[in-house]
């Protein structure tokens, strides 16, 4: 599931870059930090707790979708790809409207920087039927949209088609064509923004804990996904 989160991750600005490698938010004091992390909404826009922009909101979190494209560096082939934020009252509703265009069989992915792992551990589940799984989306509801140190992707192989809702809570489609999640997008108000920017692209932090730590061993349980994970509460920073 990197793939996609490269283009995020080299979209980023050398500014940008400078700006994390300082770690401003390291600068902030706990009353400072505590009250950054507390703001809910940005306008109408509202976040998950999974996680929050820079300090100084050098993007300021909006709804909205645009257009990329993904070029595998071996074969140099290119993938469409819709990359998009919405507002946490529509974000799991959106996801599972997604979920829905991919088929009645899929793949699904679990992603997981639990433990301040600064590479993210991919589980895989081959063969799943799209009902059941999106049964279990809803149960862990809070852990796929508050933790952000979870990630998921679910996936038609045979359509090559797939949908993300990532660790930032960004959701992400990709394939060809993209048509069928673009439309779903729309109906959600979520809107195609060719100048819109994400908080990924700037220095933001992300926040889990050891309830959600603990959510993630069930859902991955839950999936017949093998492996431990455990992690302490902890904020990064990226």
């Amino acid at each position: 599931m990197g793939f996609l989160k490269r283009i995020l991750r080299n979209s980023i600005s050398d500014e940008a870059n400078r700006a994390a490698s300082n770690g401003s938010f390291e600068t902030l004091t706990d009353d400072e930090l505590q009250a950054h992390m507390g703001i809910r909404s940005y306008g109408v826009f509202e976040l998950t707790d999974a996680i929050r922009p820079s300090y100084d909101l050098q993007i300021m979190p909006q709804q909205g979708f645009r257009y990329d494209q993904y070029v595998d560096e071996r074969t140099g082939s290119s993938t469409p790809v819709i990359l998009a934020s919405a507002t946490r009252h529509r974000l799991m509703d959106l996801f599972i409207e997604l979920v829905d265009q991919l088929g009645p069989v899929v793949d699904v992915v679990l992603e997981t920087s639990h433990q301040g792992n600064p590479h993210p551990e991919d589980l895989y589940r081959e063969h799943i039927d799209a009902p059941v799984l999106k049964s279990m989306l809803w149960e862990f509801e809070d852990l796929l949209l508050n933790d952000g140190c979870t990630g998921i992707a679910v996936i038609n192989p045979a359509k090559r088609q797939e949908v993300q809702l990532d660790e930032h809570k960004l959701l992400i489609a990709y394939g060809d064509p993209l048509d069928s999640f673009s439309q779903t997008l729309i109906r959600g108000d979520v809107y195609p923004d060719d100048e819109i920017r994400f908080i990924t692209e700037a220095e933001h932090v992300h926040s889990s804990s050891e309830r959600f730590a603990n959510q993630f061993q069930q859902l991955k349980h839950r999936l017949g996904m093998d492996g431990e994970i455990y992690s302490d509460d902890f904020e990064e920073y990226a």
